[in-house]
């Protein structure tokens, strides 16, 4: 058997399941005083915990980088997981299946138990939430570049700082950036399951390009959604890996 750890994002109570592979971590903890009972917490150990604001889920991902020893690592959402079964569902306009709570009911539906979960991922290196064309979504941009521009309170030439990162730092994935950017193809929500090898390597390849992209960006007049841009940054950079 593997040793399994999906981590679930939260930051406020909620429904959650009775796993050994589905964890729940509160995340920002560093700036909330207030506890939830049976969590891991992003402020443990070796964390950027008070950096949640901007990198929203990826707290519980630095942390386990540092904190967490499994054999596959994977995060989900306290309202976003991937389905486990091999039915396939009705989706709305941006490729998503809908429910209204999680209940034991839908956990069944979706293959969300261990013996499922660990049949599966154990036949593979990395499991991913399924590519979306953004031309197929509202507003049904022309490119995933185009996707970022026009996204809400988001700044194109963020993206663009991350580009120049990618370009000094880690030139050979240039060519297959390029073609990501200007094609239509693209995953969302850091939704994720790696064995370990590969999620230390993606791990330390995501924070030095975006713990750059902190130094050089200028975020002190952002919403609050736009405070989340390295968040949303991450989403692309998973893909690109």
């Amino acid at each position: 058997m593997k040793n399994i750890k999906i981590l679930i994002s939260c930051h406020k109570p909620v429904e959650l399941l009775k796993s050994n592979i589905l964890i729940p971590i509160q995340v920002g903890c560093a700036l909330n005083e207030e506890r939830f009972g049976n969590m891991l917490r992003d402020n443990d150990g070796e964390n950027i915990s008070s950096k949640n604001p901007m990198y929203c889920e990826l707290t519980a991902q630095f942390w386990a980088w540092k904190n967490l020893d499994a054999d596959y690592y994977g995060f989900f959402h306290y309202r976003r997981y991937l389905n486990f079964s091999e039915k396939r569902f009705s989706k709305d306009c941006w490729g998503n299946v809908i429910e209204d709570y999680l209940l034991k009911k839908t956990a069944r539906q979706y293959g969300l138990n261990d013996e499922t979960m660990q049949s599966l991922i154990a036949d593979y290196d990395m499991v991913i939430s399924e590519m979306k064309d953004v031309s197929q979504m509202p507003p049904h941009d022309k490119s995933v570049y185009q996707q970022y521009k026009n996204g809400n309170s988001l700044h194109s030439e963020d993206l663009d700082i991350v580009i120049d990162i990618i370009k000094n730092r880690y030139p050979e994935y240039m060519d297959d950036l390029n073609k990501y950017l200007n094609g239509t193809k693209t995953c969302l929500c850091n939704m994720f399951i790696m064995k370990r090898e590969l999620f230390f390597e993606y791990a330390k390849w995501l924070f030095d390009i975006l713990f750059e992209f902190e130094k050089r960006a200028d975020m002190e007049y952002y919403s609050v959604e736009g405070l989340r841009t390295p968040g949303h940054l991450a989403e692309r950079l998973l893909t690109l890996y």
